[in-house]
């Protein structure tokens, strides 16, 4: 992945909580993820993110305890 990308990531995590993040693999590397549903728990976010018709397509971003970007 990109420079980008991984700004892009770090942009759209969110404070607290998790982010269910599409991948738009058909854009560039600015503007290729878009937000899906928040959620309090990441067994939730993971739940939904293991609905989807192709889990590849998805990330899980959130925060760390210290302060870190997480994604999965």
């Amino acid at each position: 992945m990109t420079e980008q990308f991984d700004d892009e990531k770090i942009r759209m995590t969110p404070e607290k909580g998790f982010d269910l993040v599409g991948i738009d693999y058909f854009t560039d590397s600015k503007g290729q993820l878009y937000f899906i549903e928040h959620f309090e728990k990441y067994q939730d976010a993971l739940e939904a993110k293991k609905n989807k018709k192709d889990p590849n397509e998805y990330i899980i971003l959130y925060k760390g305890p210290g302060n870190e970007y997480f994604s999965r």
